[in-house]
């Protein structure tokens, strides 16, 4: 297995016009959450992932076991909960650049993750762990369950890839979320905070002063993820800016983040050097936006190699 990654994913539902919710009468129904939008990009650029998590026993449980596993991410580690439902959230596009976005998770079968649903051997076998900052934030069990599979990861010397993905929304107190956050970052190999994450959690410094906190915490890579502009990247022995692809038209920003990361894996586990690595984190992420949908726009190999021999020019599709 190249990467194993552990969250909760939802049934994503977004009305069919714009404005405000409460006017909308007809959804479309898809496929969202940033671990296993992770692993269906990783999955499409031809590695081998695999998926923890619960979902309900209901129709869009189903759904999206049948979803992932036709994109090739192995479910053989989710279980499905008998007494709680996969959780739901709406994504409202009130006019071009503001998504909002409203979780319907509380009780949702995969904040009922325990340490127990986790495999030993199983993790054991990846090269990366990959975890974000958004599962420990669905209830203590989910927090231990990350602590548990951060222990086992690196008993077994998988490395360990951490993107804060901060959502407020879930935490009680921001404090609550910060403390998380770094008890993680400071157990992880690699690092993918935004800006703005990085910012709420060491306050407004350089980007350079934001790295070099992260790599004195523990890790030894760190890409503090810029948006549109790209992304900049820390080692102890090295740092550099990657552009970004400039695209004409954002159709849907949700999902960016989480191409970023599985482009860069991708880079990893193919042998780039970290430069190329980034820069094909930039293209899937930059590809990301221009489709509808959480998931829907993460692209193949031969998209992604198109965009970057292309670098440069304007994007759209």
């Amino acid at each position: 297995m190249d990467v194993v990654t552990i969250g909760e994913s939802m049934a994503v539902l977004t009305p069919t016009s714009g404005g405000f919710m409460r006017q909308a009468i007809t959804f479309t129904r898809q496929i969202g959450g940033a671990e296993s939008n992770v692993a269906v990009g990783l999955a499409r650029l031809g590695h081998r992932v695999g998926w923890i998590s619960k979902v309900g026993d209901d129709e869009f449980g189903k759904a999206i076991l049948s979803f992932l596993q036709g994109e090739g991410v192995d479910i053989s580690q989710v279980k499905a909960d008998l007494e709680a439902p996969t959780g739901i959230y709406f994504k409202e596009k009130r006019r071009p650049g503001d998504t909002r976005v409203y979780y319907y998770r509380r009780g949702s079968a995969a904040s009922r993750l325990t340490p127990n649903d986790l495999d030993e051997e199983y993790i054991a076998k990846a090269k990366y762990l990959h975890i974000t900052g958004i599962t420990p934030a669905l209830s203590r069990s989910c927090q231990e369950t990350i602590f548990a599979a951060i222990a086992m990861a690196r008993r077994h010397g998988v490395k360990i890839v951490f993107d804060p993905n901060l959502r407020l929304k879930l935490w009680r107190e921001a404090n609550e979320a910060r403390e998380m956050l770094l008890r993680i970052a400071v157990q992880a190999d690699i690092v993918l905070p935004g800006v703005s994450e990085a910012a709420f959690l060491f306050g407004d410094r350089s980007i350079e002063e934001w790295g070099k906190r992260l790599l004195d915490a523990g890790a030894s890579l760190v890409v503090i993820k810029l948006g549109a502009s790209g992304a900049h990247y820390f080692t102890s022995g090295a740092n550099e800016y990657v552009p970004g692809f400039p695209v004409e038209q954002i159709i849907d920003p949700v999902g960016a983040g989480d191409g970023f990361a599985a482009g860069l894996l991708s880079g990893l586990l193919d042998g780039l050097s970290l430069t190329e690595a980034v820069r094909r984190g930039n293209a899937v992420g930059a590809l990301v936006t221009m489709v509808e949908g959480d998931v829907d726009g993460m692209p193949e190999r031969d998209e992604v190699k198109r965009l970057i021999d292309r670098q440069g020019e304007d994007v759209t599709r």
